[in-house]
């Protein structure tokens, strides 16, 4: 009796655990091994192309490569979705109907990336070509060759720009199907893919694909494959994301740089202006102060604010991997600071420093805002908060270069340039039926914890999805934590990608 009560309580506690050994499970697993080789091949190949919003020849390259790896695994109707705007990148096409099934699920990630400089790369990368190094860069991983016996460790990484954002969520996605494929699994649900190819530039052209393909693009829901699993290397699945919009800021003094010993004390320095104007948005608690800023967001729903209770802390991880000792908000987690509003400096500059400073009041200081928005925040009306206080420090705002005319009327001139292409934030619900059930399918790939997050601290263009086609979006993130996207040394650590494409395929596999 006492045997059969422990194999029973065994059973309960380790639900996840046994989940996890589905024989479905299991042969993506087995499939995703034993073919690593080729996949790590063509995933490098795949990464060798300039994939750089601004390089159109580069962009054309990927998405034709795309487009053989989706032929080549047996997707139907491959094609490009081009926006209205001549020029735009397209979006790639392509959809797997089953005879019978009712629902409609359609994959999404993007096969564009952040702009370069090479010369910011380790000695010995180069952000087109690839290498296989033997673990991160800052932990001694070193150059290695493929391996000719095909068996991968999973702390490897390989190192090239859009490795982790968001050419594996591409390639994930379609070897998962492969994988199916391959070991006689079958998706009841109609798969349909979309990979969009200027989401790094924000995404400027999406409406007009989704505007002229809306009948196409019906579904149950988008599942979207990009940004980091959790810190503490638990899968995630994120049910909303921060909108996201800039603001460019000059404030001008003098028309001609001064010598700081004959001018200092009396000509007004714009650096010093800047940063005490900037120094008025937030207090001391990393609070911003501009009136309203807060006013507009929409409260956690109950189901929300349990899941951020479960969510594991990471705080003093990433303080400790990061080097710093505390935080910007006082008291409030890492969870929770991502789940409001917040207000960012990008950049700053004016005159020279190091070598190259002198002793002179420089004529201008720039800078860039950055603003994350979270659920009922308009990104329009935000930018207007901020203009509004800037106003209110006494400033004259103007959008171009200060004519002497204004120069003579006002003290305090700034020019602001607001972002014209601002996304809001987006955030579906977790009480939705659909919802339950890619919970689980990604519970029986692991068997570790899911993290439930209400809100991922970067932005995608979600809102698009449920303005234009009144679609519902689920995100299923499979990048390490670390992975440097958007700067120097991007990379994917190889255990994850391997984890995504069982992720993958455990979603296509929903009932």
């Amino acid at each position: 009796m006492k045997k059969c009560f422990f194999f029973f309580f065994l059973s309960c506690s380790l639900g996840q655990w046994v989940s996890a050994q589905s024989p479905e499970v299991l042969a993506i697993r087995k499939y995703a091994k034993q073919n690593a080789g080729p996949i790590i091949s063509e995933f490098s190949s795949f990464l060798s192309l300039s994939n750089v919003a601004a390089d159109r020849p580069g962009q054309q390259k990927n998405a034709a490569f795309i487009m053989d790896m989706m032929k080549k695994r047996g997707i139907q109707n491959v094609k490009l979705l081009p926006a209205t705007t001549a020029g735009a990148p397209p979006a790639v096409y392509g959809e797997v109907m089953v005879p019978g099934a009712t629902q409609i699920l359609i994959f999404y990630a993007h096969y564009d990336g952040q702009p370069v400089n090479p010369a910011q790369w380790a000695k010995g990368l180069d952000p087109f070509q690839p290498k296989l190094l033997s673990d991160a860069i800052d932990k001694g991983g070193t150059n290695m060759p493929l391996p000719l016996d095909g068996n991968y460790n999973n702390d490897w990484r390989i190192y090239a720009r859009s490795a982790s954002d968001d050419k594996a969520g591409v390639d994930a996605i379609l070897n998962a199907y492969e994988a199916l494929g391959k070991t006689g699994l079958h998706p009841v649900c109609n798969l349909k893919f979309f990979f969009e190819g200027e989401e790094e530039a924000g995404s400027p052209h999406l409406n007009e694909i989704l505007e002229k393909n809306k009948s196409l693009l019906l579904s149950d829901l988008w599942i979207i494959c990009d940004g980091p699993v959790h810190q503490s290397g638990k899968k995630q699945i994120v049910f909303g994301v921060r909108g996201d919009t800039h603001l460019d800021l000059t404030v001008y003094a003098s028309k001609r740089p001064l010598h700081s010993g004959h001018y200092g004390n009396w000509a007004p320095n714009p650096a010093m202006m800047l940063v005490k104007l900037l120094a008025s948005m937030k207090d001391d608690n990393g609070r911003v102060t501009i009136k309203g800023f807060y006013d507009d967001v929409k409260p956690l729903s109950p189901s929300e604010k349990k899941a951020l209770q479960e969510v594991p802390s990471v705080d003093e991880q990433m303080k400790a991997e990061l080097g710093i000792s505390g935080s910007e908000m006082k008291g409030v987690s890492l969870t929770e600071a991502i789940n409001q509003p917040s207000l960012n400096i990008n950049g700053i500059q004016s005159g020279n420093v190091g070598k190259l400073a002198s002793n002179q009041i420089p004529t201008y200081a720039t800078a860039v805002l950055d603003l994350r928005l979270v659920l009922g925040n308009d990104w329009r009306r935000q930018q207007q908060k901020v203009i509004d206080h800037i106003k209110g420090q006494g400033y004259y705002v103007t959008d171009h270069e200060p004519t002497d005319d204004e120069r003579k009327l006002h003290t305090k001139i700034i020019k602001v340039i607001p972002d014209e292409d601002g996304i809001n934030a987006q955030r579906t619900s977790m009480d939705l039926p659909i919802i339950k059930k890619v919970i689980e399918a990604v519970k029986k790939t692991t068997t570790d914890q899911v993290v439930l997050q209400p809100t991922m601290g970067g932005s995608l263009p979600l809102f698009l999805f449920e303005k234009y086609l009144d679609g519902k979006t689920i995100t299923v993130p499979i990048a390490n934590h670390d992975n440097n996207q958007h700067a120097e040394n991007e990379n994917i650590r190889l255990g994850n990608l391997f984890d995504g494409i069982e992720t993958m395929g455990s979603l296509m596999m929903i009932k």
